[in-house]
């Protein structure tokens, strides 16, 4: 990896995920006539259902982490966002925390796909913003820094998880592991794999993307997976 400490420059991709998001939650806001952004068609064509993702609407995958159930929702999710991935960006550089971001989302897709509820309608960027959680771990262990403040963070909201209802643990999971996964991927793997005298710029990143490339594959397959192999009953909205 090129870079593990923080580099010049502005957070542009965390400026415009938080841009995307918000403006997605007010064009739903808008088109229920100001009430529940959930009775949106927006919202409906996006969201993230079993029944929907194995009848072929496998965008549901990525649409689903950029749709938002409340203000309280989006404001929670887009605050974490600002202060997560500022830092976690200019570390990263734009190109791959923005995969690592897309990974961490499909990763929550997949576990949903895979172990939720049949009836479950899931919706929100916590799952890719777990995954910056679980980046943000990695990047610090890379640094030798105590992640004892981390792993506090991140054990305090998988408990808040499993204790408010109607969250999505699984996909608060799913994108924690993959969003750990893919960063471990760049800053670790090049130096596994590579002897000392070919760790070049260019082949540490060679081998960063790859792994990523692999990760992205692995997540979304696991989701289409999820809706090939759903057998479950049909949901009618």
């Amino acid at each position: 990896m090129a870079r593990t400490r923080l580099s010049e420059g502005k957070p542009y991709v965390t400026y415009t995920l938080i841009g995307i998001n918000i403006l997605v939650f007010l064009l739903c806001v808008a088109q229920a006539g100001f009430g529940d952004p959930g009775a949106a068609t927006i919202f409906s064509s996006g969201d993230l259902l079993k029944s929907d993702v194995a009848a072929g609407e496998y965008w549901r995958l990525l649409t689903s982490g950029f749709l938002h159930f409340s203000v309280m929702h989006v404001a929670v999710n887009m605050l974490s966002l600002y202060i997560l991935g500022r830092d976690l960006e200019l570390a990263l550089g734009m190109a791959r925390y923005l995969a690592v971001y897309l990974i961490a989302l499909l990763g929550g897709s997949a576990a949903v796909m895979l172990f939720e509820n049949d009836r479950a309608l899931t919706a929100g960027a916590s799952g890719a913003i777990y995954g910056l959680m679980g980046a943000m771990l990695v990047i610090i262990l890379k640094a030798r820094v105590s992640p004892v403040p981390v792993l506090l963070i991140i054990g305090f909201n998988v408990v808040l998880s499993f204790s408010l209802p109607g969250i999505s643990v699984l996909g608060h999971l799913g994108g924690l592991a993959f969003g750990a996964a893919a960063t471990a991927a760049v800053v670790y793997l090049p130096g596994l794999v590579l002897p000392e005298g070919r760790r070049t710029p260019q082949a540490t990143g060679r081998v960063g993307w790859i792994a990523l490339g692999v990760l992205f594959v692995v997540a979304l397959g696991l989701g289409i997976a999820g809706g090939v192999t759903y057998d479950g009953l049909t949901y009618i909205r």
